[in-house]
Formats: C-alpha cells, structure tokens, sequence
C-alpha cells in the first residue's frame, strides 16, 4: 500500500507529541523503534478520544494488535514536535484497520504511516468479541 499522498486532514483523530534525546541512534536521527511507540501512544489517545476511559486487561471492550506495515519515507532529528493521525479504514465483525500518519507538526508531507490490524478482545474471557458500535461510527474507508 502507497499512501504518500496523505495530508493531516486525512485523518480523524490527531495527537501532538514530541521526540525525546533518548530516541536518537548512533546514526544521528530518531531510530525506527521510537516510530512504533510514539504510534502506539498516539493511539491509546485515539481511544480516549473516542470515549473509552482506557485501554486495559480489565475492560470489556479492548483491543489487541494483531499485524502492522510500517512505511517509513523521511529521516527524523531530535528535537521535534510530530503530530499523528490516525483513522479507523475498515471495520468487519472482530477487527479493524487503524491508519497512522505522522506528519512535522506543522502539517507539512507525511513521514511515516502505518496500517494496523487491530482485534477487539475481550482479556477476562480471553475471547474475541464484536468490534464496538464507537469503531464502526468512526469508520472511513480510503478511497485509492
């Protein structure tokens, strides 16, 4: 999948964070890693905002990350505000695709994006579970 073409306006939910000097590697820019962890931050902030109180073994609408694909297309430094968007892309009955876009806080092209298969769950019964009514209202599919 090719997504280059994605703006911040593309996507539903956005949240500002900041790199750290610790993401940093040997090579002098923020290592692939960080990506991953500012990504899943940003989208336990997509939860809250879209009502859930959180994200934890002990609710019974969760989530769990089943696969990801991860497209990085510009190198970071440090120091850096990023924001990230994400996007509900597809719901079907127990899981769903969440879009991530990281874009330089001012909005500028697309830095990175991920697309996440994620399954709702539910940890007390270890089961899967319907996908919640929140996450189909939000769904919206891309048009390639």
């Amino acid at each position: 999948m090719k997504f280059e073409h994605l703006n911040i306006k593309d996507f539903d939910f956005l949240t500002k964070l900041d790199t750290r000097w610790s993401d940093m590697d040997s090579l002098g820019h923020i290592n692939h890693t960080a990506y991953l962890t500012y990504m899943e931050t940003a989208r336990v902030d997509t939860y809250l905002q879209l009502g859930f109180t959180s994200i934890d073994k002990n609710m019974n609408e969760s989530t769990i990350l089943a696969s990801m694909v991860v497209t990085y297309l510009s190198q970071l430094s440090h120091p850096k505000s990023l924001m990230f968007g994400h996007r509900i892309t597809r719901v079907g009955n127990k899981s769903y695709d969440l879009m991530s876009g990281i874009f330089q806080e001012s909005g500028s092209a697309i830095l990175c994006y991920a697309y996440f298969k994620l399954v709702s769950f539910n940890y007390k019964k270890n089961k899967t579970i319907l996908v919640p009514d929140i996450i189909r209202k939000y769904c919206r599919p891309l048009e390639i």
